[in-house]
């Protein structure tokens, strides 16, 4: 009986390792021409939606929110607080609101009407930096604020309510939460995507009359003609909160300088908008946040803020101050000019 030699079946797999690679080869440059055929395609049809748009940097590998599975690494009692923090940014009026079951101190808006997502939506208002920059001086104060102080004002300012004891399960919870979303962040950091997205300023003053024309058509179906919002089922809190009127954020609320509306609703407004999608030009933004803050809303007593008026943002709208410029340039703009002012007197003062 006639077998193989060693050498024979050596030979036979040398051969097949060679055809599978030439085959190998021939795939791979049938792949490739076929990538520079394709692209050849796209450049030769300047009407293809396939042309190749380079990413705005500021929108790409921005910071995102720890995962909840981590939260099995935290003690039973720590994690039970975290998660309450978190349910109470997002229903804040079910526990805290006119009608809610822990104690009625606010207007029926929800912390994550203007923090989306329960403070973590990049570019969404988050709360990513808190924990990394308290406590800090702020100017608005005159003083250092630490967390609590910064909940607080949002208590007093956007739910026009009242201050949250520094010793309730409630204000624990929410800065055990706070604490938690910020607790990679490196101290004195703020990382991509943090707070709210700052426009480039309108070589004009922003326009409530364009505004409305935005509003009307891009987002009363939500916050409704009047600007009232929409109940949620039960009336303890808002499905669409009020953008205006008794129950809306006051005068002193940080929303209400147009700056900061316009880069909130720019990257967020409106519904179905995402950093990665805006739907409105930039334009509109800043035109329909003019309109939106011209509305009639709470007021408050503002004295005691801006001990050092030097230091009121180019767009506070309530003077006096230590320029110029009159009060509706400070509220509506053209704000470059406020702005390079502010630069340039800050810069010769150091």
């Amino acid at each position: 009986m006639k077998t193989n030699s060693p050498k024979s079946s050596l030979d036979s797999l040398i051969q097949l390792l060679y055809a599978l690679v030439i085959l190998l080869l021939g795939l791979m440059a049938y792949l490739f021409f076929g990538q520079i055929r394709s692209h050849k395609s796209v450049a030769d049809n300047t009407d293809s939606s396939a042309v190749f748009i380079q990413l705005d940097s500021n929108f790409t590998h921005v910071w995102t929110a720890p995962s909840d599975w981590r939260m099995m690494y935290l003690p039973a009692g720590q994690k039970e607080l975290v998660l309450y923090g978190r349910e109470l940014i997002a229903h804040t009026s079910d526990y805290l609101g006119p009608k809610g079951s822990v104690r009625a101190m606010s207007n029926g808006m929800n912390c994550q009407n203007c923090h989306l997502k329960a403070g973590s939506q990049p570019w969404g208002n988050n709360y990513f930096a808190v924990e990394s920059t308290y406590p800090k001086f702020r100017a608005r104060s005159g003083t250092i604020e630490n967390q609590i102080k910064r909940v607080n004002d949002c208590f007093e300012r956007s739910l026009n309510g009242m201050k949250l004891d520094s010793t309730s399960k409630e204000m624990q919870a929410i800065l055990a939460y706070i604490a938690w979303l910020g607790k990679d962040v490196a101290k004195d950091i703020r990382p991509k995507g943090s707070g709210i997205f700052k426009l480039k300023f309108l070589k004009r003053a922003t326009d409530p009359e364009k505004g409305k024309l935005v509003y009307d058509a891009k987002c009363q179906s939500c916050h409704q003609s009047n600007g009232e919002g929409v109940f949620a089922e039960g009336g303890k809190s808002y499905t669409y909160p009020p953008l205006w009127g008794m129950h809306s954020y006051n005068e002193g609320a940080g929303l209400f300088r147009i700056s900061n509306l316009a880069g909130y609703v720019k990257y967020n407004m409106p519904f179905g908008t995402t950093y990665e999608k805006a739907q409105l030009t930039d334009e509109e933004a800043w035109d329909v946040a003019a309109y939106i803050n011209s509305m009639p809303r709470p007021s408050k007593d503002l004295s005691k803020d801006w001990p050092d008026i030097s230091g009121k943002p180019f767009d506070h709208p309530f003077g006096p101050y230590v320029d110029s410029f009159p009060e509706s340039q400070h509220k509506y703009g053209p704000y470059k000019p406020i702005s390079d002012w502010i630069k340039k007197h800050k810069k010769s003062k150091s």
